[in-house]
């Protein structure tokens, strides 16, 4: 996720699975994370802990409602492999307002991915594999990456490199003849420096290249009504057919005297369509007893895409036409709020030790080219508007992550 702009709405081409397949990884690894920031100075090269995570997750927001649990387990083997599982599912209903604006009504689906990893340490080298696979109705999605970490110089520092690989599949429920295809390749570097023994900085970036069918096959533009300026009528979107995203950030966590931490970090994205964005976060996690606080913010911005417009003159005004608006120019902020607590400290059983977390998190979505057409529909509704002087869209979600992770 690390090069996408913006978090995809749940019935983008790009599908939200990988975003919060993204969001339970990096939760499960939140742990571990702030053990290495409150340490003196990072071990060395070590595989990932025997443990199982199990989250829920639950979003709401702009009509639609996306929920569903995941499972993630690891285990080592010799000291020197370890081997990773997980499945996740998404339960959506959405009557979102491109649904509304189309004229559909409201539609449920199920998406699941299963995903399995490998590593292998040798000396100060990890070497990973991974391989995902997602399917619902109208999409399937195969990735394969390849990771590679070093640590250098007295461990202080680690340098990575990545590849990933997919392959995605397109459908059209309504049209069952409608099947394309979607190549992506993912290249990655980053180097992770202990700079002093309170704080550890990282630095990466990624360059991504899509290529194929990367439109949603139900969306559609909307362009002025040739005998009724007032209205709108719809045409399905065309995007080029391939685009390169481009993105580097820039992290850091330092650690206080009293066991605390304060984190920060702005990244900025840029892609052969013109959009370009800015990634500004800071955060705080505070130790109390077996709880750990934490607080973020996050403000995100961008510019729009070069082929969108909420309203365009005419049906064939350019050679490309959306009105995505995951394209348009908008801003978000998030707040985080959520604890983790650690039980068992001494184990049960085969349980080492174990962690109960809950997060929610409040997004404000802004659009300043987007407008909420629901008003133009109906030229005979009380609180009609012509077409181009509606309100511009906004809205708000509720992000809820609850989750459970073992030692074993």
């Amino acid at each position: 996720m690390f090069a996408n702009p913006s978090m995809p709405e749940p019935n983008d081409q790009s599908r939200c699975t990988s975003f919060w397949h993204a969001l339970f990884v990096s939760a499960c690894l939140l742990t571990a994370l702030l053990a290495l920031t409150w340490s003196q100075r990072a071990p060395a090269a070590v595989l990932p802990e025997d443990r199982a995570d199990v989250l829920y997750h639950r979003y709401e927001g702009g009509g639609v409602t996306i929920h569903g649990p995941s499972v993630l387990v690891r285990k080592k083997m010799a000291e020197k492999y370890s081997v990773s599982a997980s499945y996740y599912v998404d339960m959506v209903t959405s009557a979102s307002i491109d649904v509304e604006v189309s004229g559909a009504s409201e539609y449920k689906e199920e998406r699941t991915q299963y995903g399995l990893g490998f590593d292998y340490l040798r000396g100060k080298t990890t070497y990973s594999l991974g391989y995902t696979n997602s399917d619902e109705n109208d999409y399937e999605a195969e990735t394969f990456s390849f990771n590679i970490a070093q640590d250098l110089f007295g461990d202080l520092t680690t340098i990575s490199m990545g590849f990933s690989r997919g392959w995605d599949v397109v459908r059209n429920v309504t049209d069952p003849t409608f099947e394309e295809d979607i190549d992506r390749w993912s290249y990655r570097v980053g180097v992770t420096q202990i700079l002093t023994k309170t704080l550890i900085a990282n630095l990466g970036y990624e360059v991504i290249t899509d290529e194929g069918y990367l439109n949603n096959p139900y969306r559609s533009f909307r362009y002025k009504n040739p005998t009724n300026e007032q209205l709108f009528l719809l045409e399905r979107e065309i995007y080029p057919r391939t685009r390169t995203s481009n993105a580097v950030a820039l992290n850091a966590k330092y650690y206080l005297p009293y066991r605390a931490a304060l984190s920060g970090g702005y990244r900025y994205f840029t892609d052969t369509w013109g959009i370009e964005a800015d990634t500004f976060e800071i955060g705080y996690s505070h130790p109390i007893g077996p709880w750990t606080l934490e607080f973020a913010y996050r403000y995100y911005s961008q510019d729009r895409a070069d082929f969108y417009s909420d309203l365009f003159e005419r049906r064939d005004q350019q050679n490309f036409m959306a009105r995505d608006k995951e394209l348009a120019t908008f801003s978000s902020h998030r707040v985080r709020l959520g604890g983790t607590y650690e039980f068992a400290p001494a184990g049960i059983g085969f349980i080492k030790k174990g962690s109960a977390s809950l997060f929610y998190d409040r997004i404000e979505f802004d659009y300043e080219d987007f407008r909420d057409a629901r008003y133009s529909m109906d030229v005979s509704a009380e609180n009609f508007v012509p077409a181009g002087e509606e309100p511009f869209y906004r809205f708000g979600a509720n992000v809820i992550q609850a989750f459970i992770s073992i030692w074993f």
